[in-house]
């Protein structure tokens, strides 16, 4: 049976924007820098958390199937997951709270290959993509409070000095 996801809303707008001491020592250009690669960190973390979803989907609808999965079950159980965006590494700056340990991504090679006809392994092989989700989600909020901050300190600033948003704008 397929687990229900909750899909990704859209954070609420920042209506409260305070300056945030850890990041005071940025200057504009250089928080706009940080806030872009914790935008491409996030983005690094979605596409994990999207293969592992897919592979649960698969997992779970090849546990279901008694004659395999044609293409028209592939497209409904994988749906359009690319983006095609680029992707960073996180920049390194101090924060008062460390981010959770990125799920060893690398060993997860075993989670790939499972015999489908086996119940048990498939059920060890979700149980473990479900942990590695899990704590992919709990990186990934971490992310999120980190962009939040970010963004209200770049707001705390450009309300203090409306120009300095002028320097995103190109010169001729």
């Amino acid at each position: 049976m397929k687990q229900e996801r909750s899909i990704s809303q859209p954070r609420p707008p920042i209506r409260s924007a305070v300056s945030t001491p850890d990041l005071a020592g940025l200057d504009v250009g250089q928080l706009r820098a940080y806030r872009a690669a914790l935008a491409a960190e996030e983005d690094t973390v979605s596409y994990w958390r999207r293969l592992l979803h897919g592979r649960i989907d698969l997992l779970e609808a090849q546990a279901v199937s008694d004659d395999g999965l044609t293409l028209e079950d592939l497209v409904r159980v994988l749906g359009d997951t690319g983006s095609g965006r680029s992707r960073r590494t996180l920049m390194r700056v101090p924060a008062p709270v460390a981010l959770p340990d990125l799920p060893d991504l690398d060993q997860m090679a075993h989670l790939w290959a499972s015999d489908p006809r086996d119940d048990h392994e498939v059920a060890d092989v979700i149980a473990g993509l479900r942990a590695k989700e899990t704590r992919l989600s709990d990186y990934r909020t971490a992310l999120h409070v980190r962009i939040d901050a970010a963004t209200g300190e770049l707001i705390t600033r450009y309300r203090a000095d409306p120009s300095a948003a002028l320097a995103l704008l190109p010169r001729d």
